[in-house]
C-alpha cells in the first residue's frame, strides 16, 4: 500500500472536488438540509443530479442514531432499486466536508405540481399513479427500510408516464430502534398519528402517508384540513371524509384499500404495501 492509500484507509475515503468533476447546468434548488444541482460529468458528458448535504444541518438528526450503525443516505439509496425508484449512482464526501450523492437526473414534473394545478386526472391515470406509488414504497420496504417522508413532493412523473420516488434523506432501517417514540419526522399533512403522538412506529407509517397521497391523486383534495405544522396532523386521529365523496366512480376495491390506509390505528391498515397491491390487483386501469 502506498502512502496515499495508507492515509486514505486511516482517515476514510478521499474527498472529492465536485466542481472540478462536474459542470453546473442549473443552479441549486435548496431544501431544508441540502442543495440539488443539475450537472454534467466533464469526462463522460452524462447529465446527473447532484445533491450536496449540509453537514452542519444534518448532524443533529444523525446524532440520534449514533452507535446504531445507520447507513448514510447515499448507502441507503444504492440499496433501494426498482423501476419506480430514482437511481443512486455514487456517494461520498466533498472537498468542503459535506456528504454528496450523485443520482440519475429525472426529467419530468413533480407529482405535487401536477396535483396543485387542480386539474382532474383521467380515472385510468389516477389508478396507474396510485399503483406505481405503492410499487415504489413496496421496493423501499423490500430493501429493509422505512421512507418516513412519503408525499407528492417526493415523486417525479416522467414524460413517459413512469412515477419515480426519490429523496431518502429521512429513510432509516426498518428496525424498532430507529423508529422509537419521540422522532416526529416527516411532512405534517402526511404524518401518521403514531408519529404525531410520538409513539413507537414501523413501516405502516409509510402506508398511512401513502394513503393521504393516493387520496389526493384521486380527488385533488386532502382527507383532512391542511396546515404547515404538527398541529394540523393532530386531526389525523379523526376519520376522514370518504374518498367516494370526491371520486364517486372510484372502483370499490380501490376505495376500500385507500381508506384502510388512512386508519388512525396502525393495526387496521394494510400490513404492507404488498398487501395493498394485492387488494387492488383486479382493479382495471
Amino acid at each position: 500500500m502506498g502512502v496515499g492509500g495508507f492515509f486514505s484507509g486511516l482517515f476514510g475515503p478521499p474527498r472529492v472536488d465536485l466542481w472540478q468533476r462536474y459542470e453546473r447546468l442549473r443552479e441549486s434548488t435548496s431544501g431544508t438540509m441540502s442543495a440539488f444541482y443539475k450537472v454534467k460529468d466533464k469526462k463522460t458528458g452524462e447529465v446527473r443530479g447532484l445533491k450536496i448535504i449540509d453537514q452542519a444541518k444534518i448532524a443533529p438528526v444523525e446524532a440520534r442514531y449514533k452507535g446504531l450503525g445507520k447507513p448514510s443516505e447515499g448507502e441507503i439509496g444504492r440499496t433501494i432499486t426498482g423501476p419506480n425508484i430514482g437511481r443512486t449512482i455514487e456517494s461520498g464526501i466533498s472537498k468542503e466536508g459535506d456528504p454528496f450523492i450523485v443520482q440519475e437526473f429525472i426529467e419530468g414534473q413533480l407529482l405535487h405540481s401536477l396535483l396543485a394545478a387542480k386539474k382532474a386526472l383521467p380515472p385510468a391515470q389516477r389508478v396507474d399513479l396510485i399503483r406505481q406509488a405503492a410499487t415504489a414504497i413496496a421496493a423501499v420496504h423490500a430493501a429493509g427500510f422505512v421512507h418516513r417522508d412519503i408525499c407528492p413532493r417526493n415523486f417525479m412523473l416522467r414524460p413517459d408516464g413512469r412515477l419515480v420516488l426519490f429523496d431518502f434523506g429521512l429513510t432509516v432501517p426498518d428496525k424498532p430502534v430507529f423508529l422509537q417514540p419521540g422522532n416526529r419526522i416527516g411532512t405534517p399533512n402526511y404524518m401518521a398519528p403514531e408519529v404525531v403522538r410520538r409513539r413507537q412506529a414501523d413501516k405502516r407509517l409509510d402506508v398511512f402517508s401513502f394513503g393521504v397521497t393516493a387520496y389526493e391523486i384521486g380527488t385533488l383534495a386532502s382527507p383532512w384540513p391542511r396546515g404547515s405544522t404538527g398541529a394540523a396532523a393532530l386531526a389525523h386521529d379523526t376519520p376522514p371524509a370518504d374518498i367516494r365523496v370526491g371520486w364517486p366512480d372510484i372502483p370499490p376495491a380501490l376505495a376500500d384499500a385507500i381508506m384502510a390506509c388512512l386508519a388512525a390505528d396502525p393495526a387496521k391498515r394494510p400490513p404492507s404495501m404488498d398487501a395493498f397491491l394485492k387488494a387492488i390487483a383486479k382493479v382495471a386501469a
